[in-house]
């Protein structure tokens, strides 16, 4: 409708009692004559605005003009506090007023004086406004006649103590989704005998429930779920409740623990719904004990979620046989066994949802051949269900909504029937083993999809014919298949999507350039593993995380390249430099560019990434030096620049990196990258009480969450190994492996206590280990081998616990390898072989036989090995005595003399005429020539 309230219209009712004018998205603005208009509907007693845009002002005119409204809904408006006079006075004319719904506006605590002032007042809705605190008895003194309080969603804290004594006549209370805590208000709420409802699930009470509820004899509704109640459910609540009075039971999201026989409800005649979703594997719930009871009641909704249900024999409840009111069943992330429970369909014709996700069901998913027309949603998925799906699924669930099967053994082609399944939003049959074409009738007729989910099956054939009609797609999964063929132009037309994910296939051709159209900006874009070529296109980068990797692309990147959060590009052909546009993403958070053939030098520009996480270049053909620049990446949790060309020094400051020492709020990848769909499905009278809850609504709905996890490979220990998810945030490595980089090892990086994995090797490192190594407390992987490193291996690196690869190989290391204690007694000897002065086990070579080599015992030397200065010495002395000698025997002796003397010119002549002579004949013949 819109505009303003029709009030001129309307005076002309005179008579009516009851006005519904919500969703009509009405304003305020009255004229003069359509304000007295509306004082002609004086019997009016039921006014329903909700769902408009009325302010505060809609407040005086009511009061001054509807004197006998007995009812009035004002929930999802733009009203709030605190009140005017003239509104407060409007408000509190309504003396008449019994009912009165202010939800979903921005109200604070203030205006619970106000509504105080209406005598007649026996029910109100305050839920999801903007009151918080804790609430004092002063707040509530004059709402002690109300019957029925909701004040759920909002931001209230503290003691619940005082809403207890001052409703000590209420009916029916909601302090929901709030932030209460402490103990349970057993004495005050056990004086409670009139109440009928009580919900203060979504809050942070703890402790042990009281026996006491039991003197709550009218109590119909209980639900305590999401909070942090402990005990055994069998003694401290169960026992307590009226088997005759409690319809209504909602335990879910709690500590409970032990054994809990659900026997113990058989006599709870009036029971129509039971949750438990539990959240640890302390609690067990037996269905089956004792043998064959049969129960009064008959429940139209059942959740028993991850609760260990029959632990021991993994039946499903055979109680189950005698219900035929059930409407929503859920026995989800237990480990049932057998075959698939059709029969739960045929004896209640009204079931809508069936969830029996993640359990040990097997055999054929077997449906009767006739029209279920009730059920709108189908979880089978993480079982072991098997065969092929029968050719008329279609006709005989003609109205789901949603259907996933993900998980199981199904195998063959997919019926063509499925595409008369028109209502479907969400279809998922990942992880099974189908195989052929995917039906034209399932991509033609089923136009209202969402989800549509392929993932790891055998599908072939060309998905993206001009029958692809699916335009309200937010995800699309088709990776791990055999696809063939390119990307049709069909696509364009189609709505933005969040997910389109067609890796691991055999699709090839260019990216087209209105691929960029085809997710939203905070969506995900993968076309990995797949045979496209050509360039990339500018724009495909507007996404939140897009996956080229294992391509053949070519070309430079482009320069309008702006990434949003995470680019992986691995295993293509692209060449030229890293663009600086792509520098302006300061919001980056995975840069992955291995295997190409980049080039060029690291810009000091890569300072702009300041929220970068993992940066992985190896396997390209940079070069230059690292530039200190890189040391500003301080949330840096993997890096690999291996098989490069990077020369230099390995920069000092590399210890200002965390390498996976963060803080909690630092994670990126832990969080994973949600979107949740909420989808419709169906009617249902599962409950209907004194308080409006949402999953007890006309409609109700389920919201599906899709989890994107980011995968990323690391070679460390000798092997490529893959991270996902959260372990991101944990893993840690640096690569420097197989360049060319010079000088010693920085001390600092030493200071590195948190990373798990360092790889130097294959280098032109010099100088010795640095002894700071043996503070990196989490390494699991230090590679040092092939380089030049020299001295001994520090002996304090034995205390390293966690260390599975050590590396030292091919360097210049001498002396004693560390004792084999702790981990270094798992390292063989190739960890240190060509290094050919070390010593000690796992080398066969003894630390005793190295020391002779240096430092030879005197009995085993050669005769050349003298040493010099006794050898001078010694020849000396020698010297001077021989001529000594003879110089006395000639002076003492005058024969010994005059014979000495012939003997010296003897020789003399004999050397004139032996060697002078006939070297001045050689003379004279060489001048003649």
């Amino acid at each position: 409708m819109g505009g303003p309230l029709p009030a001129q219209e309307l005076s002309v009712f005179e008579n009516l009692e009851r006005l519904d004018l919500s969703w009509n998205f009405l304003t305020e603005g009255l004229t003069p004559k359509e304000f007295h208009g509306l004082s002609k509907l004086s019997k009016l007693k039921h006014l329903d605005l909700s769902w408009n845009y009325f302010g505060n002002q809609i407040l005086r005119v009511l009061g001054t003009q509807l004197p006998a409204l007995m009812s009035l809904d004002l929930s999802h408006n733009y009203m709030e506090g605190p009140l005017s006079i003239k509104e407060f006075h409007g408000l509190s004319k309504l003396s008449k007023l019994k009912h009165l719904d202010l939800s979903w506006n921005k109200f604070g605590n203030q205006i619970l004086r106000v509504l105080g002032t209406l005598p007649a007042l026996k029910s109100l809705d305050l839920s999801d406004n903007y009151m918080e605190g804790p609430l004092s008895i002063k707040d509530l003194a004059n709402l002690s006649r109300l019957e029925i309080l909701d004040m759920g969603g909002n931001r209230l804290n503290g003691s619940i103590s005082p809403y207890i004594e001052a409703l000590s006549s209420a009916k029916a209370i909601s302090l929901s989704n709030n932030y209460f805590n402490g103990d349970f208000p057993t004495q005050d709420l056990c004086r409670m005998k009139k109440l009928e409802e009580f919900d203060i699930s979504r809050n942070d009470f703890e402790g042990i429930l009281p026996r006491c509820i039991n003197n709550i004899s009218s109590l119909r509704v209980l639900d305590i779920s999401s909070n942090r109640f402990i005990g055994n459910l069998s003694s401290s609540l169960v026992a307590s409740l009226n088997p005759t009075a409690i319809e209504y039971i909602d335990l879910s999201h709690n500590l409970f623990e032990g054994l809990f026989s659900f026997s113990l409800f058989a006599n709870h005649s009036k029971l129509k719904v039971v949750r438990f979703m539990n959240d640890n594997n302390k609690l067990v719930i037996e269905t089956e004990n004792p043998v064959g009871w049969i129960p009064l009641f008959q429940l139209t909704t059942l959740v028993l979620q991850n609760c260990n249900l029959n632990k021991l024999t993994g039946d499903i409840p055979k109680f189950l046989f005698d219900q035929h009111r059930l409407e929503e069943v859920d026995f989800s992330h237990n480990k049932l066994k057998g075959s698939f429970p059709f029969w739960l369909l045929e004896n209640n014709t009204r079931l809508q949802l069936l969830n029996l996700r993640n359990n040990s069901f097997e055999g054929q998913f077997y449906l009767q051949p006739k029209h279920h027309i009730y059920i709108s949603w189908m979880d089978v998925s993480g079982n072991h269900l098997g065969g092929r799906l029968k050719e008329n699924i279609g006709k005989i669930m003609p109205y789901l909504y949603g259907l996933n099967i993900s998980q199981n053994h199904f195998e063959g082609d997919l019926p063509s029937s499925i595409g008369d399944m028109s209502y479907l939003e969400l279809l998922d049959l990942s992880f099974n083993r189908f195989s052929g074409k995917v039906p034209t009738e399932l991509v033609s007729k089923c136009t209202n999809l969402i989800i549509l989910n392929l993932n790891s099956n055998s599908f072939q054939g060309e998905i993206f014919s001009k029958h692809f009609k699916l335009s309200s797609l937010s995800v699309l999964q088709l990776n791990n298949n055999q696809f063939t063929g390119t990307l049709s132009s069909i696509l364009s037309t189609l709505g933005r999507m969040y997910l389109f994910d067609i890796g691991n296939n055999n699709m090839s051709g260019t990216i087209p350039s209105w691929i960029r159209n085809i997710t939203k900006p905070e969506g995900v874009l993968v076309m990995s593993n797949n045979f496209f070529e050509g360039h990339i296109p500018c724009g495909i980068d507007s996404t939140f995380l897009i996956d080229l990797s294992h391509n053949s692309l070519s070309g430079p990147l482009p320069s309008c390249f702006s990434a949003q959060s995470i680019i992986l590009l691995q295993g293509n052909k692209l060449t030229g430099s890293i663009p600086k546009a792509l520098f302006n993403s300061s919001s980056l958070l995975i840069l992955d560019v291995r295997e190409n053939n980049l080039s060029g030098t690291l810009p000091v520009e890569i300072s702009t990434f300041s929220d970068l996480r993992i940066l992985l270049l190896g396997g390209n053909n940079f070069s230059g030096m690292i530039p200190n620049q890189v040391c500003l990446l301080k949330k840096i949790g993997i890096m690999d620049l291996s098989r490069n060309s990077f020369s230099g020094t390995i920069p000092h400051c590399f210890h200002n990196i965390t390498f996976g020492k963060i803080n909690a709020t630092d994670l990126a990848f832990s969080k994973s990258y949600v979107n949740f769909w909420q989808f419709y499905v169906g009617e249902t009278s599962s409950y209907a009480g004194l308080l409006v809850r949402s999953h007890d609504s006309n409609y109700f709905y389920i919201d599906m969450p899709l989890d994107i996890l980011v995968e990323v490979e690391f070679v460390t220990k000798y092997r490529s190994s893959s991270y996902k998810g959260g372990i991101l945030d944990y893993m840690s490595g640096l690569d420097l492996s197989c360049n060319k980089l010079t000088g010693g090892i920085p001390v600092e990086l030493g200071q590195l206590s948190s990373i798990h994995s360092l790889n130097l090797s294959h280098n032109q490192l010099t100088g010795s280990i640095p002894e700071r190594f043996s503070s990196l407390a989490w390494i699991e992987s230090l590679d040092l081998s092939h380089n030049s490193l020299s001295g001994e291996i520090p002996s304090t690196l034995i205390d390293l616990n966690f260390m599975g690869i050590f590396n030292v190989a091919y360097n210049n290391l001498s002396g004693k390898v560390p004792d084999m204690k702790n981990q270094f007694g798992t390292f063989e000897k190739s960890s240190y072989e060509g290094n050919p002065f070390l010593c000690g086990p796992p080398l066969e070579n003894g630390c005793s036989t190295i020391a002779e080599k240096l430092n030879p015992k005197a009995s085993e030397r050669k005769w050349y090995e003298v040493d010099p200065i006794v050898f001078f010495a010694s020849f000396s002395v020698s010297y001077i005595i021989f001529f000594s000698v003879v110089a006395s025997i000639l002076y003492i002796n005058p024969y010994w003399r005059q014979m000495c003397f012939n003997l010296i010119e003897d020789i003399m002549y004999w050397s004139y005429f032996t060697v002078l002579t006939p070297l001045k004949r050689l003379s004279n013949r060489l001048c003649r020539h």
